[in-house]
């Protein structure tokens, strides 16, 4: 059975569902916890993914789904201040697509870093300017700016991140994403469906240390204004990994040692989506709807995408190249709660 020291996921992380009413302010609460990183989607139209975090500012928003450099109080809403339970959503200068559209039903992701905006970070040759960490966690978030020339960056987990998501939030350029399952030479585009590419000039062909990351001369990784979202695995609460598809409906099972609260499948070999699950929409087998991070898609519920969330790990339900494509290989992010923590509490599948 997998330990773990977290008893509690949802100190750490937690996902949110509410529905739209186009009031501003509005106050979204039952996090659980002051949010670090807040992404949001509206499940029910196409529009755009939102990511906020209180290194750069609540107000300051970026779009997972697009090259866009940084939206200052975006004129479809924002965020305007993160607090001891939720966040504040305010309004812009035009509609409330963004978090706070009239009816329309949304899902928002949160996980804590340090509790704020954190400080600078001196372990690498480029010092941060600010970063939060929370080493119980394994989640940390550094801003800091490139200098187009291979450098490394403190990230503040003391351990070796497993996963680094990367955005250029001066300029309009593709997001950048290091797995440690695909190694240090090759990279995928958060905001595209695109396989893993070999870039030395992403990483320099460099894996992360428990200190720090290395960053080659790519624009997406070091040039401007940077953020990095560091992710480090905790046993019992934090999976970083990879699995091969066997392209039926019995599929693949993927042990993570703990019951998912949200899953993040992407294929690498071939082109496919960044398929997103949680543990709050819909909320039982096998119907769990899923969201694509690059796209601005509507909430998903074919058959084909079918995937169970069990209590130690997750299971494809179809033959699909979106997660289960007979030899495909695919990595994911996953957290959730573990089967039995040092509190002895059980989680079970749902």
């Amino acid at each position: 059975m997998a330990y773990t020291t977290i008893n509690k996921s949802s100190d750490f992380f937690n996902t949110v569902l509410y529905t739209g009413n186009n009031s501003s302010p509005r106050t979204i609460t039952g996090v659980g916890f002051q949010p670090d990183m807040n992404w949001s989607k509206i499940r029910s139209e196409s529009n755009d993914h939102w990511v906020s975090d209180a290194v750069r500012g609540a107000n300051k928003i970026i779009r997972p789904n697009g090259q866009d450099d940084e939206l200052v109080n975006g004129s479809s809403g924002y965020l305007s201040s993160f607090n001891s339970d939720g966040y504040v959503i305010a309004a812009g200068s035009g509609t409330n697509d963004n978090f706070n559209k009239n009816s329309g039903t949304m899902a928002s992701w949160n996980w804590k870093a340090g509790g704020g905006q954190g400080s600078s970070n001196t372990d690498g040759s480029i010092n941060t300017t600010y970063t939060s960490v929370n080493t119980t966690a394994g989640f940390s978030i550094s801003k800091y700016t490139g200098t187009g020339s291979t450098a490394t960056v403190g990230h503040g987990l003391g351990v070796t991140p497993k996963m680094i998501i990367f955005k250029n939030t001066s300029s309009s350029v593709d997001w950048r994403v290091y797995h440690e399952a695909l190694g240090n030479t090759h990279r995928l585009c958060l905001n595209d469906t695109s396989a893993s590419t070999d870039d030395d000039s992403a990483f320099n062909d460099t894996s992360p240390t428990s200190t720090v990351f290395t960053v080659g001369g790519s624009s997406s990784t070091n040039a401007g204004t940077m953020i990095a979202y560091c992710f480090a695995e905790k046993t019992g609460y934090s999976k970083f990994g990879s699995y091969t598809g066997n392209g039926n409906s019995n599929g693949t099972f993927v042990y993570t040692g703990f019951k998912p609260a949200f899953v993040m499948v992407k294929r690498t070999d071939n082109t496919n989506h960044f398929a997103i699950y949680d543990n709050k929409r819909n909320g039982f087998n096998d119907e769990n709807n899923y969201l694509r991070a690059e796209g601005n898609y509507a909430e998903g519920n074919e058959t084909w995408g079918d995937l169970d969330i069990l209590s130690n790990g997750f299971k494809p339900k179809a033959n699909d190249g979106m997660h289960n494509a007979s030899g495909g290989t695919y990595i994911y992010m996953a957290f959730g709660q573990s089967i039995v923590g040092s509190n002895n509490i059980p989680a079970t599948a749902r």
